[in-house]
Protein backbone atom coordinates (compact mmCIF):
# COMPACT_ATOMS: atom_id res chain seq x y z
CA UNK A 1 0.00 0.00 0.00
CA UNK A 2 0.81 3.18 -0.89
CA UNK A 3 2.89 4.65 2.29
CA UNK A 4 1.69 8.02 3.87
CA UNK A 5 2.58 11.33 6.16
CA UNK A 6 -0.09 12.35 8.47
CA UNK A 7 0.58 16.62 8.87
CA UNK A 8 -0.85 18.21 11.59
CA UNK A 9 -0.55 21.76 11.93
CA UNK A 10 -0.85 23.08 15.42
CA UNK A 11 -0.97 26.08 17.13
CA UNK A 12 -2.36 26.45 20.86
CA UNK A 13 -4.31 22.84 20.63
CA UNK A 14 -3.06 20.64 22.62
CA UNK A 15 -6.13 19.59 24.51
CA UNK A 16 -7.86 18.17 20.76
CA UNK A 17 -4.27 17.15 19.71
CA UNK A 18 -4.38 14.39 22.34
CA UNK A 19 -7.53 13.31 20.72
CA UNK A 20 -6.53 13.65 16.97
CA UNK A 21 -2.70 11.57 17.57
CA UNK A 22 -5.09 8.53 20.05
CA UNK A 23 -7.44 7.99 17.18
CA UNK A 24 -4.00 8.38 15.05
CA UNK A 25 -2.52 5.29 16.99
CA UNK A 26 -5.31 2.95 16.69
CA UNK A 27 -5.25 3.49 12.28
CA UNK A 28 -5.03 0.19 10.43
CA UNK A 29 -2.72 1.46 7.68
CA UNK A 30 0.66 -0.16 8.99
CA UNK A 31 2.92 2.34 6.92
CA UNK A 32 2.39 5.96 7.78
CA UNK A 33 4.34 8.85 9.92
CA UNK A 34 2.70 11.41 11.87
CA UNK A 35 4.34 15.41 11.62
CA UNK A 36 2.85 17.89 13.97
CA UNK A 37 4.36 21.30 12.58
CA UNK A 38 3.96 23.83 15.38
CA UNK A 39 3.23 27.30 14.99
CA UNK A 40 4.52 28.92 18.05
CA UNK A 41 2.30 27.62 20.31
CA UNK A 42 2.54 28.79 24.18
CA UNK A 43 -0.13 26.32 25.97
CA UNK A 44 2.24 23.19 26.36
CA UNK A 45 1.57 21.52 23.06
CA UNK A 46 5.67 20.93 22.30
CA UNK A 47 6.17 19.50 25.99
CA UNK A 48 2.76 17.63 25.67
CA UNK A 49 4.02 15.80 22.31
CA UNK A 50 7.68 15.56 23.96
CA UNK A 51 6.34 13.43 26.97
CA UNK A 52 2.98 11.61 25.76
CA UNK A 53 3.60 10.98 21.72
CA UNK A 54 7.73 10.48 21.33
CA UNK A 55 6.82 8.62 18.46
CA UNK A 56 5.22 12.19 16.44
CA UNK A 57 8.20 13.95 14.28
CA UNK A 58 8.08 17.73 15.34
CA UNK A 59 8.60 20.83 13.62
CA UNK A 60 8.74 23.68 15.82
CA UNK A 61 8.44 27.12 14.43
CA UNK A 62 9.43 30.39 16.21
CA UNK A 63 5.93 32.20 15.34
CA UNK A 64 2.44 31.38 13.99
CA UNK A 65 3.32 31.25 10.02
CA UNK A 66 -0.12 30.02 9.92
CA UNK A 67 -1.90 26.80 8.26
CA UNK A 68 -0.35 27.20 4.93
CA UNK A 69 3.18 27.79 5.82
CA UNK A 70 3.50 24.73 8.54
CA UNK A 71 1.31 22.13 6.13
CA UNK A 72 4.57 23.04 3.35
CA UNK A 73 6.95 22.28 5.66
CA UNK A 74 5.56 19.22 7.18
CA UNK A 75 5.07 18.20 3.52
CA UNK A 76 8.85 19.28 2.80
CA UNK A 77 9.87 16.91 5.85
CA UNK A 78 8.71 13.06 4.26
CA UNK A 79 9.47 11.48 1.25
CA UNK A 80 5.62 9.44 1.55
CA UNK A 81 3.77 8.73 -1.40
CA UNK A 82 0.78 10.05 -0.15
CA UNK A 83 0.51 13.67 1.97
CA UNK A 84 -2.08 13.79 4.28
CA UNK A 85 -3.55 17.27 6.03
CA UNK A 86 -5.38 16.63 8.89
CA UNK A 87 -6.79 19.60 12.16
CA UNK A 88 -5.63 19.14 15.10
CA UNK A 89 -9.15 19.44 15.73
CA UNK A 90 -10.38 15.89 14.46
CA UNK A 91 -10.90 12.51 15.64
CA UNK A 92 -10.51 10.01 12.82
CA UNK A 93 -12.20 6.81 12.37
CA UNK A 94 -9.41 3.62 12.22
CA UNK A 95 -9.88 2.87 8.26
CA UNK A 96 -9.89 6.49 7.69
CA UNK A 97 -6.22 6.62 6.06
CA UNK A 98 -6.63 2.94 4.64
CA UNK A 99 -9.39 4.47 3.07
CA UNK A 100 -7.86 7.15 1.59
CA UNK A 101 -4.56 5.57 0.28
CA UNK A 102 -6.76 2.67 -1.08
CA UNK A 103 -8.48 5.00 -3.06
CA UNK A 104 -5.94 6.48 -4.70
CA UNK A 105 -3.90 3.19 -5.35
CA UNK A 106 -7.44 1.96 -7.35
CA UNK A 107 -7.86 6.17 -9.15
CA UNK A 108 -4.10 6.82 -10.63
CA UNK A 109 -5.57 9.82 -12.19
CA UNK A 110 -6.96 11.36 -8.93
CA UNK A 111 -4.29 13.71 -7.34
CA UNK A 112 -6.22 14.19 -4.16
CA UNK A 113 -8.67 12.32 -2.05
CA UNK A 114 -11.28 13.54 -0.17
CA UNK A 115 -12.57 12.48 3.55
CA UNK A 116 -16.03 12.32 4.72
CA UNK A 117 -16.46 14.62 6.99
CA UNK A 118 -18.94 14.66 10.02
CA UNK A 119 -19.50 17.07 13.37
CA UNK A 120 -17.48 15.75 16.30
CA UNK A 121 -20.56 16.96 19.14
CA UNK A 122 -22.96 15.46 16.67
CA UNK A 123 -21.63 12.57 14.58
CA UNK A 124 -24.74 12.09 12.04
CA UNK A 125 -24.49 15.05 10.92
CA UNK A 126 -22.26 16.17 7.67
CA UNK A 127 -19.69 18.82 7.81
CA UNK A 128 -18.13 18.03 4.07
CA UNK A 129 -18.15 15.05 1.48
CA UNK A 130 -15.91 16.68 -1.25
CA UNK A 131 -15.79 20.39 -2.05
CA UNK A 132 -17.75 21.53 -5.11
CA UNK A 133 -18.59 24.64 -6.85
CA UNK A 134 -21.32 26.56 -7.07
CA UNK A 135 -22.86 28.63 -10.61
CA UNK A 136 -21.29 31.88 -9.34
CA UNK A 137 -17.85 29.25 -8.73
CA UNK A 138 -18.29 29.78 -5.06
CA UNK A 139 -16.85 27.04 -2.99
CA UNK A 140 -19.25 24.69 -1.02
CA UNK A 141 -18.58 21.95 1.23
CA UNK A 142 -21.28 19.05 -0.43
CA UNK A 143 -23.55 17.89 1.46
CA UNK A 144 -22.99 20.27 4.67
CA UNK A 145 -25.92 20.53 7.89
CA UNK A 146 -27.32 17.14 6.67
CA UNK A 147 -28.06 14.44 8.68
CA UNK A 148 -26.26 11.19 7.29
CA UNK A 149 -28.60 8.66 6.32
CA UNK A 150 -26.41 7.59 3.27
CA UNK A 151 -26.79 9.78 0.61
CA UNK A 152 -23.13 10.61 0.00
CA UNK A 153 -21.72 6.73 0.82
CA UNK A 154 -20.64 6.07 -2.64
CA UNK A 155 -17.05 7.37 -4.08
CA UNK A 156 -17.35 9.60 -6.36
CA UNK A 157 -15.60 12.57 -8.69
CA UNK A 158 -15.61 16.16 -7.09
CA UNK A 159 -13.83 19.55 -7.29
CA UNK A 160 -11.64 19.29 -4.80
CA UNK A 161 -11.02 18.39 -0.66
CA UNK A 162 -11.62 19.68 2.14
CA UNK A 163 -8.25 20.68 3.47
CA UNK A 164 -9.16 19.44 7.40
CA UNK A 165 -8.72 15.85 6.45
CA UNK A 166 -7.36 16.05 2.42
CA UNK A 167 -4.94 13.47 0.94
CA UNK A 168 -3.03 14.52 -1.56
CA UNK A 169 -1.02 11.84 -3.97
CA UNK A 170 3.00 13.55 -3.74
CA UNK A 171 3.74 13.47 -7.44
CA UNK A 172 0.40 15.81 -8.29
CA UNK A 173 1.51 18.03 -4.59
CA UNK A 174 4.79 18.58 -6.28
CA UNK A 175 3.75 19.05 -9.75
CA UNK A 176 1.53 21.80 -9.18
CA UNK A 177 3.75 23.07 -6.15
CA UNK A 178 1.57 22.51 -2.62
CA UNK A 179 -0.24 24.92 -1.01
CA UNK A 180 0.27 28.72 -1.78
CA UNK A 181 1.47 30.45 1.37
CA UNK A 182 0.23 34.16 0.13
CA UNK A 183 -3.32 33.12 1.02
CA UNK A 184 -1.95 32.35 4.69
CA UNK A 185 -5.16 29.99 5.68
CA UNK A 186 -8.87 29.33 4.05
CA UNK A 187 -9.29 28.39 1.30
CA UNK A 188 -6.09 27.56 0.58
CA UNK A 189 -7.89 23.83 -0.52
CA UNK A 190 -9.73 25.29 -2.96
CA UNK A 191 -6.71 26.94 -4.41
CA UNK A 192 -4.66 23.98 -4.84
CA UNK A 193 -7.70 21.81 -5.98
CA UNK A 194 -8.02 24.55 -9.18
CA UNK A 195 -5.02 23.94 -10.29
CA UNK A 196 -4.78 20.12 -9.58
CA UNK A 197 -7.64 20.35 -12.25
CA UNK A 198 -5.88 22.27 -14.11
CA UNK A 199 -2.82 20.22 -14.32
CA UNK A 200 -4.99 17.20 -14.98
CA UNK A 201 -5.63 15.43 -11.51
CA UNK A 202 -9.27 14.88 -10.05
CA UNK A 203 -10.12 14.30 -6.78
CA UNK A 204 -12.26 11.24 -5.32
CA UNK A 205 -14.60 11.88 -2.33
CA UNK A 206 -14.03 8.33 -0.19
CA UNK A 207 -16.82 7.66 1.80
CA UNK A 208 -15.31 5.25 4.65
CA UNK A 209 -12.62 7.91 5.64
CA UNK A 210 -14.44 8.97 8.27
CA UNK A 211 -13.20 12.19 10.07
CA UNK A 212 -15.07 13.96 13.17
CA UNK A 213 -14.35 17.90 13.32
CA UNK A 214 -14.75 20.08 16.10
CA UNK A 215 -15.57 23.95 13.81
CA UNK A 216 -13.67 26.66 14.29
CA UNK A 217 -12.20 25.52 17.55
CA UNK A 218 -8.65 26.64 16.40
CA UNK A 219 -9.80 29.33 14.03
CA UNK A 220 -13.03 31.01 13.13
CA UNK A 221 -14.03 34.74 13.69
CA UNK A 222 -12.42 38.08 12.93
CA UNK A 223 -9.39 35.53 11.45
CA UNK A 224 -12.31 33.53 9.54
CA UNK A 225 -13.68 36.59 8.17
CA UNK A 226 -11.07 38.16 6.95
CA UNK A 227 -9.52 35.36 4.64
CA UNK A 228 -12.25 34.08 3.45
CA UNK A 229 -13.53 37.40 1.96
CA UNK A 230 -9.87 38.40 0.60
CA UNK A 231 -9.05 35.13 -0.95
CA UNK A 232 -12.54 34.00 -2.36
CA UNK A 233 -12.19 37.43 -4.61
CA UNK A 234 -8.08 36.17 -5.13
CA UNK A 235 -9.17 32.92 -6.21
CA UNK A 236 -11.56 34.18 -8.59
CA UNK A 237 -9.16 36.91 -9.84
CA UNK A 238 -6.74 34.25 -10.07
CA UNK A 239 -8.98 31.06 -11.83
CA UNK A 240 -12.18 32.10 -13.81
CA UNK A 241 -11.59 32.89 -17.34
CA UNK A 242 -13.23 34.91 -19.89
CA UNK A 243 -15.46 32.77 -21.24
CA UNK A 244 -16.36 31.81 -17.15
CA UNK A 245 -16.74 35.26 -16.76
CA UNK A 246 -18.64 36.11 -19.65
CA UNK A 247 -21.08 33.22 -19.28
CA UNK A 248 -21.56 33.24 -15.53
CA UNK A 249 -20.85 37.29 -14.57
CA UNK A 250 -24.09 38.38 -12.78
CA UNK A 251 -24.00 34.87 -10.88
CA UNK A 252 -20.14 36.14 -9.73
CA UNK A 253 -21.73 39.41 -8.98
CA UNK A 254 -24.14 38.84 -6.92
CA UNK A 255 -22.59 36.25 -5.20
CA UNK A 256 -19.90 39.11 -3.96
CA UNK A 257 -22.94 41.45 -3.55
CA UNK A 258 -24.52 39.57 -1.37
CA UNK A 259 -21.96 38.88 1.00
CA UNK A 260 -20.48 42.21 1.10
CA UNK A 261 -24.31 43.62 1.75
CA UNK A 262 -24.35 41.57 4.56
CA UNK A 263 -21.11 42.27 5.61
CA UNK A 264 -22.64 45.83 5.81
CA UNK A 265 -25.39 45.43 7.53
CA UNK A 266 -23.39 44.13 10.81
CA UNK A 267 -21.09 47.08 10.50
CA UNK A 268 -20.71 46.83 14.42
CA UNK A 269 -19.08 43.57 14.73
CA UNK A 270 -15.72 43.12 14.15
CA UNK A 271 -16.15 39.83 11.84
CA UNK A 272 -18.06 41.83 9.84
CA UNK A 273 -15.68 44.13 9.38
CA UNK A 274 -12.95 42.30 8.62
CA UNK A 275 -14.73 40.67 6.08
CA UNK A 276 -15.36 44.22 4.35
CA UNK A 277 -11.25 44.63 4.75
CA UNK A 278 -10.68 41.08 3.29
CA UNK A 279 -13.47 41.85 -0.12
CA UNK A 280 -11.79 45.00 -0.43
CA UNK A 281 -8.25 43.58 0.05
CA UNK A 282 -9.08 40.84 -2.67
CA UNK A 283 -10.67 43.80 -5.09
CA UNK A 284 -7.04 45.10 -4.61
CA UNK A 285 -5.17 41.64 -5.74
CA UNK A 286 -3.27 42.09 -2.27
CA UNK A 287 -1.44 38.75 -1.98
CA UNK A 288 0.07 38.49 1.01
CA UNK A 289 -1.77 40.90 3.29
CA UNK A 290 -2.09 40.12 6.35
CA UNK A 291 -5.40 40.35 8.56
CA UNK A 292 -4.25 42.71 10.99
Amino acid sequence: MLSAAVIIANWNGAHHLRVCLDSLRAQTHDNFEIIVVDNGSTDGSLEMLRRQYPGVRVLALEKNYGFVVACNRGAAMTTADVLVMLNNDTEVEPQWLEALCRALEAHPEAGSAASKMLLFDRRQVLHATGDILDEAFMPQNRGVWEEDKGQYDEDRWVFGACGGAAAYRRQAWDQVGGFDERLFMYLEDVDLAWRLQAAGWKCIYVPDARVYHHLSATGGGVIASYYVGRNTLLLHRRYLTAAQWRQNRFAVLRAHARVAWDALRAWRGAAARARLRGIWHGILGLEGRRHD
